[in-house]
């Protein structure tokens, strides 16, 4: 089997093919995850401000420039055509939002799969873009999400049909491994025990506040319990700094260490006791996967993406969005239990259901599904949506 990625934007701030490959770990881990699993050949297209061959391992990367940077309808083109010599049999499209280089696509390779990777993609809310956007996702054959779940917005907006097949699998994975624990807190002096680490902006989505709200509410029944705060965006700092001086119990076990460097970031997650997060919606959970491969235990919200990462809860615990109540509920219970037990089924769960070989066996297992089963038709062109 050959499978194509295709990529059809990118930071355009990055001038080098291996600084954008650098960048961007979930492109080659997953590249890299696929050959593991057995697949024959994997190939990656990404539109580029210039041409480039980049080959690593046993993964070829075409970086293909476009006729037109802008509008993108126009950016396709000359990576179809470099596709067109390579005669993949599955075609793996990053982000949900590219319509019309999707409807190309298919019009151009009518008979091949096509699967769209949900990547945090929401649906437009404007009825023209959304009657455009259907046209880009009648295209697919499958769709990729991190949680099942997490499709109804698209089936309910009327994109994405009920019969088109989702498939349920991480769209990242990380390299991390954990560190020893004395080790570690001698990197990283994360204080407290038990140590509580937050990575994540600090923005609504993630809502700071709420955890820190039920991180003082549980204070009383968590020993010498400290919270220690990373980010790298901080929307909400202000809000996070008056809530925490307005708070005696507060003073002193909260930590805004700001900005870490993501190559240290293992020590502080196996540093870590918990691993605590408020987030509303995510597409699957970055640091959460980061954290887990280390061994931290989390307690985050339940929210899909999250309830499939900790297997509805198995390891760790889930409470509801938006309510400290709930969370400090659920940071008490976890301390109460077996820490370190806790952490090696954190990390089982890590290397069986979500590391990168088994992002790999999962996808080439979707992969071979789709192969299986006769593509969608050719589709209307854009002009007649509507009709």
């Amino acid at each position: 089997m050959h499978v194509a990625h295709l990529i059809y934007t990118h930071d355009r701030d990055l001038r080098d093919p291996d600084a954008l490959l650098d960048r961007y770990s979930t492109l080659t881990g997953w590249s890299d995850a696929l050959v593991g699993a057995g697949v024959e050949r994997t190939t990656v297209l990404v539109a580029f401000w210039r041409d480039a061959l980049v080959q690593r391992g046993q993964v070829r990367y075409h970086f293909v420039r476009p006729v037109l940077a802008w509008p993108q309808v126009f950016t396709s083109g000359r990576l179809h055509r470099v596709l067109a010599t390579l005669g993949p049999d599955v075609l793996h499209v990053n982000g949900l939002s590219f319509t019309m280089e999707t409807w190309r696509l298919r019009r151009e390779f009518p008979h091949t799969p096509i699967l769209l990777q949900d990547h945090a993609d929401r649906p437009p809310r404007h009825p023209a873009r959304r009657a455009l956007r259907r046209v880009g996702l009648r295209a697919a054959d499958g769709f990729l999400f991190a949680a099942a779940q997490q499709v109804e917005p698209w089936r309910a907006a009327g994109l994405i049909g009920a019969d088109t097949p989702v498939f349920e699998v991480m769209e990242s994975s990380t390299r991390f491994e954990p560190i020893g624990r004395r080790r570690a807190c001698a990197m990283t002096g994360l204080p407290g025990r038990p140590a509580l680490l937050w990575v994540g902006r600090l923005d609504a989505n993630k809502d700071p506040v709420t955890v820190l709200a039920g991180f003082e509410r549980a204070l009383p029944q968590l020993g010498d319990a400290h919270l220690t705060m990373i980010f790298h965006t901080e929307e909400l700092r202000a809000d996070v700094e008056q809530h925490v001086v307005a708070s005696r119990r507060l003073c002193g076990r909260v930590h805004l260490r700001g900005q870490v460097a993501h190559d240290r970031l293992a020590a502080f997650y196996s540093a870590a006791d918990l691993f605590v997060l408020g987030s509303h919606h995510e597409g699957s959970g970055y640091a959460l996967l980061e954290a887990m491969a280390c061994g931290a235990v989390p307690v985050v919200t339940d929210i899909p993406s999250f309830r499939l990462i900790t297997g509805g809860g198995a390891v760790g615990a889930l409470w509801p969005c938006g309510n400290a109540g709930a969370f400090a509920t659920a940071l008490v219970r976890c301390t109460n239990t077996d820490l370190r037990a806790a952490s090696r089924q954190v990390r089982r769960r890590f290397a069986r259901q979500l590391s990168w070989p088994a992002v790999g066996r999962q996808a080439l297992r979707i992969y071979q599904t789709l192969a299986s089963v006769s593509p969608v038709r050719l589709i209307d062109p854009p002009s007649r949506v509507g009709e």
